[in-house]
């Protein structure tokens, strides 16, 4: 069962965004690092996070997502995407924005990045690995596209 929708978004200032965001969502984060910020807003069911990276052509979204119940809804997700012949990224058990999640990506046909994930508890660092670049954190790399339902790294 979908939870809430989730956009995140980059941005080169957290505290002129988190200034705008607190003002615009009328709430305080739920989540403020030093590189990061995340609220979970429930009118509307909207989970939102900022990330102070680097952008150009790109512009600011980063990826979007839905957040789900538990591990199970996000398998559940997985497989019917599957079976719609949507290429998926697993990444179960992977540590990404300050939290451990499960979670499977998708592209659309434009390369934005879509997510399903379920966050089974906080962490420390924003992403795992053994030198915690920020790279590792968020969408992983897009595979291109062939043609529609055919995909390669």
């Amino acid at each position: 069962m979908i939870k809430r929708m989730h956009v995140a978004v980059n941005c080169t200032d957290l505290e002129a965004s988190l200034k705008f965001y607190r003002s615009f969502f009328g709430a305080e984060p739920t989540k403020v690092k030093e590189n990061y910020a995340k609220f979970e807003l429930d009118t509307p069911a909207l989970h939102f996070s900022l990330n102070v990276r680097p952008f150009e052509k790109k512009g600011v979204l980063n990826h979007m997502g839905f957040q789900v119940d538990n591990t199970e809804d996000v398998l559940k997700m997985g497989d019917r995407l599957r079976e719609a012949g949507l290429l998926t990224i697993d990444e179960m058990g992977t540590t990404c924005c300050y939290a451990v999640q499960d979670k499977v990506w998708v592209y659309d046909p434009d390369g934005n990045a879509w997510e399903i994930f379920f966050t089974k508890e906080d962490s420390e660092f924003e992403s795992a690995g053994e030198q915690r670049d920020i790279s590792l954190c968020c969408a992983p790399p897009a595979p291109i596209q062939i043609e529609f339902g055919s995909w390669k790294k």
